[in-house]
């Protein structure tokens, strides 16, 4: 058996492009003639969950530096470790969202909303809604797991009126009833008011017309709500499930898997209640691992759908076969 080395492949590299005829670089020049892309395919990825089909569409994503409390119970260099175990760059960190659309057959709904308006590297739901034909008005539903804003900020669209007028509007009552309570809002760190003023920006012009819903429940077809609090008090993941198909949208259970699922212990620093967040984790992690369920993360890299196996007091991530087909 020949075995490559860093030397060899380079060496094979050098000599291979020496060996290039001017004939043959002009003939592969008129390939290259093209501009390259300065910009991506619209994201979107379809699978069945039994007779229901279910299209993860990106929103986008977000880089951002990696800071000291990021992690808030671990220090900067553990991270960095992390990060460095899973081929990621060190020193930041990038947070992908995924909206799904669920069709039923006899209902399309939204599960959460993104982060609104196209910005930059986020809001890309809208333009992949278009890409895909779908028109807004044919949303039935959106249904919210929690209010933080990369969640409900695309209810509404550039002029601040329904992104989606023919809607229902599905909310969790326990968010409701803590993000809509004055007194909350009254003590509320001030790093925390911002997100209370977001909130009640965004359901304001849905005045009476929003539905709440508690745990336990089936709130769509398909679709039963399962609480999961500690990110938010009142943060909700669903089941889906048709025919022998089972899905669990775990919404923000974890942030990053190649840091908080491997570290289910580690508490990102979006979690309001990191001890309940942490203890929610473990749950859910135990559940869908002891029954090999599919399972959906919000901020889970593109197209955002994996299976988790346990290992010890961690969990691994196992990726779901790519399916060109439905």
């Amino acid at each position: 058996m020949t075995l490559l080395s860093r030397r060899s492949v380079l060496a094979a590299a050098a000599a291979g492009a020496a060996g290039l005829t001017t004939g043959a670089l002009s003939a592969f020049s008129a390939f290259a003639a093209a501009p390259q892309a300065s910009t991506q395919w619209p994201s979107a990825y379809r699978y069945k969950v039994g007779d229901i089909e279910v299209t993860a569409i990106s929103d986008g994503a977000r880089t951002m530096p990696l800071s000291d409390t990021f992690v808030r119970n671990e220090p900067r260099d553990k991270v960095n470790e992390a990060l460095r175990a899973a081929y990621l760059p060190e020193n930041q960190v990038t947070i992908p969202f995924t909206v799904l659309l669920v069709n039923t057959g006899s209902k399309l709904y939204l599960i959460d909303s993104g982060n609104g308006p196209a910005q930059g590297t986020v809001g890309l739901l809208g333009g992949t809604l278009t890409a895909l034909g779908i028109d807004p008005k044919s949303i039935d539903a959106v249904v919210i797991s929690h209010f933080h804003g990369d969640h409900i900020n695309g209810l509404l669209n550039a002029q601040g009126t329904p992104t989606y007028p023919n809607a229902q509007v599905l909310v969790p009552e326990a968010e409701w009833a803590f993000w809509m309570d004055d007194g909350q809002m009254g003590r509320a760190p001030d790093g925390l008011k911002g997100a209370f003023q977001n909130v009640r920006r965004v359901f304001t012009p849905f005045a009476g017309k929003v539905d709440k819903y508690g745990w336990d429940k089936e709130v769509m077809p398909g679709l039963t709500s399962v609480g999961t609090p500690g990110h938010t008090p009142g943060h909700t993941s669903f089941q889906l499930a048709s025919g022998n198909g089972r899905l669990f949208v775990q919404s923000d259970v974890t942030n990053i898997p190649a840091l908080f699922l491997r570290n289910p212990t580690w508490q990102v620093m979006f979690d309001m209640d990191g001890a309940k967040a942490q203890e929610t984790r473990r749950k859910v992690y135990d559940m869908v691992s002891a029954e090999r369920m599919l399972v959906a993360g919000y901020h889970f890299p593109f197209p955002a759908a994996l299976y988790v196996e346990k290992d010890g007091a961690r969990f691994d991530s196992v990726p779901a076969a790519w399916s060109p087909v439905l």
